[in-house]
């Protein structure tokens, strides 16, 4: 069992509905071209300390897909239902939060950061 994260670097005033859009574009692998976003660079570069996604992959790794699914303005990632998992929950959440950036959970529909809240996800369905 697993679920899907995707962390994504958009604008401040962005929208519930605009995160979606993004994490959405974002699904389809075909990743949009342009510029690195720093703060996807450093939120990645540090993960992937904690939790390598390339190989040699470590049998307890939380990630159910690697390498990670990763863009200019996002990373998206596959977590096991695990005692990693929620480790790795934990650590992509203090990431996202220091580094400005919001989270998407496709299954709820939710999402976390917006206006620099961490504590209450956002519901963007209807």
């Amino acid at each position: 069992m697993s679920f899907d994260l995707v962390v994504l670097a958009v604008e401040p005033c962005a929208t519930p509905e605009d995160v979606r859009e993004t994490a959405d574009q974002c699904a389809d692998r075909e990743h949009r071209v342009g510029e690195l976003d720093p703060r996807i660079v450093s939120f990645y570069e540090e993960l992937r300390v904690r939790f390598p996604d390339h190989p040699p992959y470590d049998p307890a790794s939380p990630w159910m897909s690697a390498p990670l699914n990763v863009g200019i303005d996002h990373v998206s990632m596959n977590i096991s239902y695990s005692a990693r998992g929620d480790e790795a929950l934990d650590v992509v959440l203090d990431l996202a939060k220091r580094h400005g950036l919001i989270i998407y959970d496709p299954q709820g529909d939710e999402v976390t950061g917006l206006g620099g809240d961490y504590e209450i996800p956002v519901g963007t369905g209807d």
